[in-house]
């Protein structure tokens, strides 16, 4: 029989998760895993992942499997908590939910798990895990989950062939309704509990408060762009090769505040993020206001009026050659080739007609479409059909 370590979150979809396996027939174990200590910036006074890890002992229990807690709580600041708050300093934007499943779940967590004796790790994420042939050799495919509200395969998009092989998704094939109708049938104490909004694994804290209480306040000034400011209308050039024209296409603007009016003030340009409307607190304006652009050396934000001002746009991006990552590694580029992919930049985006164009210094993804916010630091994730097959970091 081969054994499985679920990691039990304390919600719904790792509760059916391990459930469905013990069905299989399956050895399960459940593991929880703590990854926080500081309270001090938790948004509640609950006790942010007691009641998770409560729930996810209920669930082990009527499942009849074993349960344990492992404390992942040194691992999670050094590789993802210290990697955020740097990035935000440097005025980019990372993913921690990314993060979080590359360093710690199938990784810290994995082999901890096959410590146990594991043969496989499993998780509640909605997507599936295909097995194809390449050169008389298995590989495994990130695929999308059926459920087009839920797939989360975009948080998976840094995992290898190796985290791959030993990863299984068993909701992948059903949709939230139905995974909820199942928890509801077992009676599993998660079966109507909401899902977590919280930072990944950490429980009860919401971004934006925990950054306040870790980055220091510093007031600078907010300027507005106005959409019909000359740098819109620059006339490009002809006379350059395809990545020349690339890198220009994909470079943001240098503002300054010569180009624009003081419209607010705030209190620290690294709380912010390009596409951002809530919490610059400026009003008078006939559209609302987004953030263009953040300058954390000289702590200024640039706002630009509705979300089609011209400075939230871009139709391409790059991404350094350190930083490209193939799920299907039989797929990466050489230098000079080019796939046409779809694309997305964010969670839930639909996804996008882009083309990747590989070249010695790294990788640009040209989209067909102007897109809105693209942001430094988040990932860029390419499929082909519902097969996620590579992803990287946005310089």
């Amino acid at each position: 029989m081969k054994r499985v370590v679920v990691g039990l979150s304390g919600g719904v979809d790792s509760s059916v998760a391990a459930y469905l396996l013990q069905q299989q027939g399956y050895e399960v174990i459940g593991l929880f895993m703590k990854n926080w200590h500081d309270d001090s910036v938790t948004i509640s006074n609950e006790c942010p992942w007691l009641e998770d890890s409560n729930d996810a002992l209920l669930v082990a229990q009527k499942l009849g499997i074993p349960f344990q807690t492992v404390d992942l709580s040194e691992q999670y600041k050094e590789k993802i908590v210290d990697y955020m708050f740097d990035e935000y300093e440097k005025g980019r934007t990372p993913n921690p939910d990314v993060l979080c499943n590359r360093e710690i779940k199938f990784d810290v967590f994995m082999k901890m798990a096959l410590d146990l004796g594991a043969d496989y790790v499993a998780t509640g994420h909605y997507c599936r895990k295909g097995e194809i042939e390449v050169d008389g050799k298995p590989v495994y495919q990130l695929l999308a989950g059926v459920d087009d509200n839920k797939d989360q395969s975009y948080f998976l998009c840094q995992l290898s062939q190796e985290q791959l092989s030993k990863a299984l998704f068993p909701i992948g094939e059903l949709t939230k309704p139905e995974v909820r109708a199942i928890a509801t049938e077992m009676e599993l104490v998660t079966a109507e509990k909401k899902d977590s909004q919280g930072l990944c694994f950490i429980g009860k804290v919401r971004l934006p408060e925990f950054l306040q209480q870790k980055l220091q306040p510093k007031a600078g000034l907010i300027f507005e762009v106005d959409a019909n400011e000359a740098i819109y209308s620059a006339t490009k050039s002809n006379g350059y090769n395809t990545e020349e024209q690339l890198a220009i296409e994909a470079k943001s603007i240098s503002y300054s505040p010569a180009m624009g009016k003081v419209v607010g003030k705030h209190q620290g340009a690294h709380y912010f993020t390009t596409g951002q409307r809530k919490g610059l607190n400026v009003g008078g304006t006939p559209e609302a206001l987004f953030v263009i652009a953040t300058d954390v050396i000289t702590n200024t934000i640039y706002t630009g009026q509705g979300s089609q001002h011209p400075g939230l746009f871009k139709k391409a991006l790059f991404v350094d050659a350190s930083e490209v990552h193939w799920v299907r590694e039989d797929l990466t580029l050489k230098a000079g080739e080019t796939m046409q992919v779809m694309a997305r930049i964010r969670y839930r985006q639909p996804l996008q007609k882009a083309t990747l164009h590989q070249f010695e210094s790294g990788l640009y993804v040209a989209f067909d479409e102007p897109q809105s916010a693209i942001t430094e630091g988040q990932f860029v994730a390419w499929y082909l059909d519902a097969e996620l097959v590579g992803s990287g970091v946005i310089s």
